[in-house]
């Protein structure tokens, strides 16, 4: 009775603290309160809702009687739009707030949103080494049920819940990406739903143009309903090589040479400052030394960022096996280093062991509550971009950007806020299949062009 009487002593001074201070001084300068007590809670709930509903689809074997309606319900969508004037260009009616990118367009406000809940594995094909998805399927769940059956994909993308759909129509890398490309490497074949509503379905022998066209497209072209993407045999561990290396010159080129090696599963470089970083290299196995085991997804775990950075400030190479799952997600738990900007304390042994079970908090809900004054905040002051750098440039793009704003990073993903001219950014792409199976394909009055869609100098 004394512990409920304290706790809700404590939450009436809180809730008087915060009328006190006013709801958005909290948001703003004390996050952490907010994320802790209401966004992690209900970030579990999400994810048990979605877990249970993926396994129980998965096991009565439900996804693949209902895509085929569900894609039906789609076509219509779009023929009834063809036949009320087509007035506004179509997009996805996905909430913006629900995506993994910092950046919220503005564009659902003003277009047709076709609704599209497409969410489910449809099917495995161990012969053909092959998943059918649909795209709303996340990598949370492409892990889960694969690892469980022994398979896996050979580029997965760290964070559970970036979706198929984003990865093929965005992009997606990895550290296995030096052997197997990005994520729209692996994958063998499209379905898409088109401007005039037709079902087509491409690969690299049908409708190939398409085919080739439509990751990086952003939605631009048609709409994704299904895909499917390469599997190859997993194994229980990744033995994981920890390499820390001073000086630029000799981090580029330990990074280097370690990417050329075909042995090299994994290859994964973090990097510090200008001239401090750890260089990761990981094989697959099945065996396991005694002792090195390290289950680095296990909520009381260190965030990874944190654990790789002690062999630097220890001045220490090493050796650990990674269960495959743990190793997918190891920069999950702290949304790569996010967190330590929301949860200031998150990484805290005693935080993690009486809260890290909640962790981390659901970056769309985290968009959805942010309020202008965050996203104003992040816009001016926060930097979240990937880029892809050719090998020879790396020394010179680092040294740029940590002259330029002072952090180090990963061509520019379109997933993240873009502030290039039209004429600068169709510089940086080749446009040309694109633009010519949008005028093929009916998309100019159906889609908006993929640089009026991300860009932050286009009109939304």
């Amino acid at each position: 009775m004394d512990v409920i009487l304290y706790l809700a002593g404590s939450l009436l001074l809180l809730l008087l603290w915060v009328r006190a201070k006013g709801f958005e001084y909290v948001l703003v300068h004390h996050r952490w309160v907010f994320v802790c007590l209401f966004l992690l809670p209900l970030s579990v709930i999400f994810d048990v809702y979605y877990y249970v509903r993926a396994w129980l689809v998965f096991k009565m074997c439900s996804a693949p009687k209902q895509h085929d309606r569900r894609v039906k319900e789609i076509q219509e969508q779009v023929r009834r739009w063809k036949a009320e004037g087509g007035k506004n260009f179509m997009c996805t009616g996905r909430p913006g707030w629900l995506t993994v990118s910092l950046r919220v367009g503005k564009y659902k406000n003003t277009h047709k949103n076709i609704m599209i809940n497409l969410m489910d594995i449809l099917e495995v094909d161990t012969k053909r080494q092959v998943v059918r998805v649909e795209p709303l399927v996340n990598m949370g769940q492409v892990t889960a049920l694969l690892n469980s059956i022994g398979w896996t994909l050979p580029v997965l993308p760290e964070l559970d819940d970036l979706t198929v759909g984003g990865l093929i129509m965005g992009t997606g890398i990895e550290s296995s990406s030096h052997n197997f490309g990005l994520f729209q490497h692996i994958c063998t074949a499209y379905e898409l739903v088109l401007a005039d509503g037709s079902l087509v379905r491409c690969t690299p022998t049908e409708n190939s143009d398409l085919f080739y066209a439509v990751p990086w497209s952003c939605g631009t072209l048609g709409f994704l309903v299904a895909a499917e993407i390469k599997i190859v045999p997993a194994k229980k561990y990744v033995k994981l090589n920890y390499t820390p290396v001073r000086g630029l010159e000799k981090i580029c080129e330990r990074f280097s040479r370690e990417s050329k090696k075909k042995d090299n599963y994994f290859v994964e470089g973090l990097v510090y400052s200008a001239d401090e970083a750890v260089i990761m290299t990981g094989v697959l196995t099945d065996e396991a030394q005694p002792g090195q085991v390290n289950r680095i997804g296990n909520y009381w775990k260190p965030w990874f960022f944190r654990h790789v950075e002690s062999y630097l400030k220890n001045n220490r190479s090493g050796t650990e096996y990674i269960p495959l799952r743990h190793y997918y997600h190891r920069h999950t738990k702290s949304i790569f280093w996010e967190l330590q900007d929301i949860i200031p304390f998150g990484n805290h042994p005693l935080f993690r062991y009486a809260f890290g079970w909640m962790v981390p908090p659901k970056i769309s809900l985290l968009k959805l509550t942010q309020g202008e004054t965050i996203r104003k905040l992040y816009e001016q002051h926060h930097v979240v971009q990937d880029m892809l750098v050719p090998m020879k440039c790396l020394q010179r793009a680092i040294d740029v950007f940590h002259k330029e704003i002072n952090v180090c990073i990963c061509f520019q993903m379109l997933y993240a806020d873009c502030y290039m001219s039209r004429e600068e950014f169709w510089e940086m792409f080749d446009g040309s299949l694109y633009q010519k199976l949008r005028q093929k394909l009916g998309c100019k009055n159906a889609f908006p062009e993929v640089y009026d869609k991300i860009c932050k100098a286009a009109r939304h």
